[in-house]
């Protein structure tokens, strides 16, 4: 059966989707009567897990083509059965990969690549696509509004953020488990830079994105991101993933924290306090590198009952910054030679 694992589940949090939204709830409804039962179950747990943004912009056709592809590959595609389901949901069917704009490109991104990929192994269908979108898609710097792997398509260029969504909604439409994957900020230079990670065989990989590399596992940023504090990826389940680190949440995505695929990592505890040195619970942190001569926050987290966070970061020095109720805090830690910082507000 489509989705035996999560089935009563999706149809749970549509109900509370329904509750939270009911006048377009019943919009959605109308428009799945004439769908088959795994269309509607898909079409439910999209709208479930999607940032109420996209239930406003964008149409119910929109998401249908994510959802009909998807479908299609659970039936037709020799690996996709074997999959985790979660992995199938949040890494194959799911529309978004971070904070593009969306727009149907599922079944038109299978049509050009499937005679490419048909037979081959993942890894050579992973390598095959990634060659294949390094000849349609080049690199340029662009402004800071994500445009849509359909429009990164037809423009032929985009920054590597941009690359990234191209190529994960490629390897998404050949049934390929794919994410980006963010450096937030570099720890040793400016900037930041994104790439791929995909999911083969029953492990992770990497490659940069439009970059033709032979092999995965390679890119000319394999050297920087050892040096990194942090390592993002976004996961928008309301389900917990197991065994990944999570960083806390932005918007209703969860912060996934990669960097143990690139760097040496150091598990670090900060402490927080109030005045009188009782725990400062529910305290936000954010924890900054130094880039572009300014301290530029990697990471937001929110302290346990404890007045703790414990976090997996890089081995080099980080900012950090705490404000609750008008009191402020901040500090340093090389994580070279420590792994405990105490602040009192």
């Amino acid at each position: 059966m489509f989705l035996e694992k999560n089935r009563d589940r999706i149809e749970k949090d549509f109900e509370d989707f329904s509750r939270e939204l009911p006048g377009k709830a019943e919009e959605i409804k109308k428009r799945m009567e004439a769908l088959s039962p795994d269309i509607v179950i898909g079409m439910k747990y999209l709208y479930s897990n999607m940032p109420y943004s996209d239930v406003g912009n964008y149409t119910f056709d929109t998401y249908l083509d994510y959802v009909q592809q998807g479908i299609y590959l659970w039936e037709n595609s020799p690996y996709v059965k074997n999959y985790p389901e979660l992995y199938f949901l949040n890494y194959v069917l799911f529309h978004r990969t971070n904070d593009e704009e969306i727009k149907p490109c599922r079944t038109y991104f299978w049509k050009k690549i499937k005679d490419k990929v048909q037979g081959k192994a993942m890894v050579e269908a992973a390598l095959e696509i990634n060659h294949w979108c390094a000849g349609e898609v080049m690199y340029q710097g662009t402004d800071m509004r994500t445009g849509s792997a359909l429009e990164i398509y037809r423009s032929g260029v985009g920054r590597c953020g941009e690359e990234a969504v191209f190529v994960v909604n490629v390897m998404r439409s050949a049934g390929i488990p794919a994410r980006p994957v963010y450096v937030p900020r570099w720890s040793h230079c400016d900037d930041n830079h994104a790439w791929v990670e995909l999911w083969c065989d029953g492990k992770w990989y990497f490659t940069g994105a439009c970059e033709p590399e032979p092999i995965l596992n390679k890119g000319w940023f394999t050297n920087a991101s050892s040096r990194a504090m942090m390592v993002h990826s976004r996961w928008f389940d309301k389900i917990v993933p197991e065994n990944e680190d999570v960083n806390g949440i932005e918007g209703n995505a969860m912060v996934l924290n990669q960097l143990r695929r690139y760097a040496d990592v150091k598990e670090i505890s900060i402490r927080v306090k109030k005045p009188d040195g009782t725990p400062a619970a529910g305290t936000r942190l954010s924890l900054e590198v130094f880039n572009y001569s300014q301290f530029l926050p990697i990471a937001h987290m929110v302290t346990d009952e404890k007045g703790e966070i414990h976090v997996t970061t890089g081995k080099g020095s980080l900012h950090i910054t705490v404000m609750q109720d008008g009191l402020w805090a901040e500090g340093a830690i090389d994580t070279r030679k420590e792994d405990t910082l105490e602040l009192t507000l």
